[in-house]
Parts: structure tokens; C-alpha cells; sequence
């Protein structure tokens, strides 16, 4: 079955964009970010940032990630996907990545929710945006936690690291 994914979620203000591959299912179906339970996004953006966004709901999640200067989307526009796996995407069309210069110009970097969405990255590069790949927010991907947390963190936050 051929899936679509959401809209950017991005402003003129935006500074970091985070990308993911494709929202799973329930995402899709809520048509919101990271609606699956199990997916650590929301517990991993919120204490990068340190704001509450585990409780929060989606728009107030949303108006926090602006404020922060962040935006989402993801880098498939569709493809074919039984289930909500990334290891069972197939078929892929990538979004259209050009539009960013007119809807986000203050863009600085973009970062890659897991491996997947990581497959794009030489394609983001051309149009000269900074790319970092951070480890996925799935809940499948929690052995090495606090490396992971410190490279989101490192990411949204940079000014947050010890020196």
C-alpha cells in the first residue's frame, strides 16, 4: 500500500528542520509528528530543549518547537510500506527538499531522524544545507540512551553542552 507523508511543519523562522523517513501509521492516521507511543521523539526533543513536551498537546508541542526555531517533515513524499517499518520501505519518492529556500529562509541545518531518513542526506548537502545524522528516536533504539540523547542534545541545543 503506497502512503503519503504530512506537511512541513516549518516557518519563516525556522532554523533547524528535523527529518524523519515516513510517520508510522498511527502518525498518519492522527495525521500528527510522532503520534506513536512508543516512539521516544517527543521524550528525546523535550529534554534537548528542556521543555515539557511529553505532556503536552500536539499544537502546544508544535508552538514549543517554533519557539525553539525547529521545524519537521520528513524525507519521503510516499512510498510503499506494509506496517510502520522503516526496514520495510519500498518504492520511495522523495519530498521536494527546493522548497525550503522559500518557506524556511533562515535554515541552517538539517537533521536526520535515524538511518532511513539518513539515505537523503547527499541530496540535502547539494542544496548546501548542514546535515547531521542523529541516532532514531524509535523505541527500538534505546540500548546506548544517553549517547543518544547527548547527540540530539548536541544538535537542538548546542549552546546546552558542557564544554
Amino acid at each position: 500500500m503506497r502512503k503519503h507523508g504530512l506537511p512541513p511543519l516549518v516557518d519563516a523562522h525556522t532554523e533547524i528542520l528535523i527529518l524523519g523517513s515516513l510517520p508510522s501509521d498511527e502518525s498518519l492516521v492522527k495525521e500528527q509528528y510522532y503520534a506513536k507511543p512508543t516512539n521516544d521523539f517527543w521524550k528525546l526533543v523535550g529534554a534537548a530543549l528542556h521543555e515539557p513536551l511529553t505532556d503536552a498537546s500536539c499544537p502546544e508541542r508544535i508552538q514549543i518547537l517554533f519557539k525553539h526555531k525547529v521545524g519537521l517533515w520528513d524525507v519521503l513524499h510516499s512510498c510503499v510500506r506494509p506496517g510502520s517499518m522503516d526496514q520495510n520501505i519500498s518504492e520511495t519518492e522523495l519530498n521536494d527538499f527546493s522548497i525550503l529556500k522559500n518557506i524556511a529562509p533562515n535554515l541552517k541545518l538539517i537533521c536526520l531522524n535515524g538511518k532511513k531518513a539518513a539515505e537523503a542526506e547527499e541530496q540535502i548537502r547539494t542544496l548546501g544545507y548542514k546535515t547531521e545524522i542523529l541516532p532514531s528516536s524509535s523505541g527500538a533504539n534505546r540500548a546506548h540512551q544517553i549517547e543518544r540523547l547527548r547527540c540530539w542534545t548536541e544538535c537542538l541545543c548546542p549552546q546546552l553542552m558542557p564544554l
